[in-house]
């Protein structure tokens, strides 16, 4: 069987606002990119949404590993709907590995973010926790212990 080669190149998010969601990706570590105002033929063939036009950042893991793509619709209008629960068919996370959870987590309380119910500890391996960030995404931030 004859495979297709392929890799990711970006998980795609829909936010409120912008420079929030920046501003809490970027000091969870995350590295800001680029920005841009997109519109336009193309976009709307691209993404299948006539009258497309939104502002788009681009983030990415220190290791470069891992981009984020955040945009926030100016037409047509963004469509608010409830916070995705974990349970939920479809995406509805994105999840960083972090050196510190307790630290990530002091960040993200600055920016009103706060783990969904706590921090659990996976077969003394892991402790990791969902919190709702910026928009309603949720964001899983694992620590892996006894690394070295």
């Amino acid at each position: 069987m004859h495979r297709v080669p392929i890799r990711l190149e970006n998980v795609g998010i829909a936010v409120r606002d912008l420079d929030a969601a920046i501003a809490f990706f970027t000091d969870l570590g995350l590295t800001l990119l680029g920005r841009d105002t997109v519109n336009g033929e193309w976009t709307d063939t691209a993404v299948g949404l006539d009258g497309n036009h939104a502002r788009v950042a681009m983030l990415q893991t220190p290791d470069g590993g891992g981009r984020l793509e955040l945009f926030q619709h100016i037409s047509p209008d963004p469509i608010e709907t409830e916070p995705t629960r974990p349970n939920e068919i479809g995406m509805h996370r994105v999840a960083f590995s972090v050196d510190d959870i307790d630290e990530a987590l002091e960040v993200a309380a600055r920016h009103g973010c706060h783990p969904l119910r706590g921090v659990a500890t996976y077969q003394d391996v892991y402790r990791l926790t969902y919190l709702r960030g910026p928009s309603g995404i949720i964001v899983m931030l694992a620590q892996e212990l006894n690394r070295g």
